[in-house]
């Protein structure tokens, strides 16, 4: 169902046309609008699987972030496709393979083993706030491979990666921003601003 808050068609259009002709295979979309930003990443990474046929990677941090962007990316065709991909995690379109896993390695258990030559793009979500008792966690994925190994196992060899994340920094990366997306800080009445360390992704 389409949204009035969705992304307007000539928006979208530019914005896929920005990282079309972004030159840089390893990019970082690091502006707030988090449901924004997945959609112009996913819109990007359909229409290259149309000209570069073979498996693409969606790397969300948890299945609980996976549904937020199922139901509030910011265009139609982006969230029928998420939906029907959350559950099978495997899908076909045209003659590409769209693979589904998140930051937990149990979950790779399909796209480790996926032929690293014909792996074209990866879209890499990380959320915009911390976990929940996150000091309590006795292992970390990173303890043992290194900081952001959800990252770096896939720069490694896709030719191709868009890595969502705000606030964080991250070599490699070259940053992309949106012209018409307003900064963290935002006003909301006269002389009251948001601090840029609250997420306003539930406003989108």
């Amino acid at each position: 169902m389409f949204s009035k808050k969705d992304l307007d068609k000539t928006t979208m259009y530019e914005a896929v046309k920005t990282l079309v002709e972004e030159e840089s295979q390893h990019l970082h979309l690091h502006q707030q609008k988090l449901f924004t930003l997945f959609s112009i990443a996913f819109q990007y990474i359909l229409f290259r699987s149309t000209k570069h046929a073979g498996h693409y990677i969606i790397r969300i941090e948890d299945s609980f972030l996976a549904e937020k962007l199922a139901r509030k990316a910011k265009d139609e065709s982006t969230r029928k496709f998420m939906n029907r991909l959350m559950v099978p995690r495997r899908l076909v379109y045209g003659n590409s393979t769209f693979h589904l896993d998140f930051f937990n390695i149990s979950t790779w258990g399909i796209t480790k083993d996926l032929p690293k030559e014909k792996i074209q793009g990866a879209i890499i979500v990380k959320n915009t706030q911390q976990a929940p008792m996150e000091d309590e966690v006795k292992f970390r994925p990173e303890d043992i491979f290194g900081p952001n190994y959800f990252l770096n196992s896939l720069i490694e060899f896709v030719p191709k990666t868009i890595t969502i994340s705000f606030g964080d920094e991250f070599e490699n990366l070259k940053k992309v921003e949106f012209g018409f997306i307003e900064e963290a800080s935002e006003r909301l009445a006269s002389g009251v601003r948001i601090s840029g360390d609250i997420s306003l992704d539930e406003e989108e």
